[in-house]
């Protein structure tokens, strides 16, 4: 059996949208403070005995998510085109991470968008 270690880091931001076509109440201007989960997996540490500094994943995190912080999400690429909705935010995040971060010994395994504190999504691809 191999050995793989998930780490997780969590951060935050807040932000505005618009759902465009949606019947609802979320088709008008309304905001959320959003939380990230970010998980990494290895299978092998470092010479340090780490699969990654944690510091390194919040960092590559906040990155991206500084991009969106207090922002009205309908105006900023890719939203401007693609609708901002959670599941959407959470690819955009996790593709940005994966960009960031994978190499021959640790690859982004997932990305948990907590949109309230009882609502959330969670992506990954395989």
């Amino acid at each position: 059996m191999s050995a793989k270690y998930t780490l997780k880091v969590v951060s935050d931001f807040a932000s505005a949208h618009t759902l465009r076509d949606y019947p609802g109440a979320c088709s008008r201007l309304h905001g959320h403070n959003w939380k990230v989960e970010a998980e990494v997996e290895a299978s092998q540490l470092d010479e340090v005995g780490m699969a990654v500094d944690f510091k390194v994943i919040r960092k590559a995190v906040k990155k991206l998510t500084d991009r969106l912080d207090h922002y009205y999400l309908n105006e900023i690429p890719p939203f401007d085109t693609l609708n901002p909705t959670a599941e959407n935010i959470a690819a955009h995040l996790y593709r940005g991470l994966a960009d960031a971060l994978n190499d021959e010994r640790i690859r982004v395994s997932a990305i948990t968008l907590w949109e309230t504190e009882r609502a959330c999504v969670r992506y990954s691809e395989d």
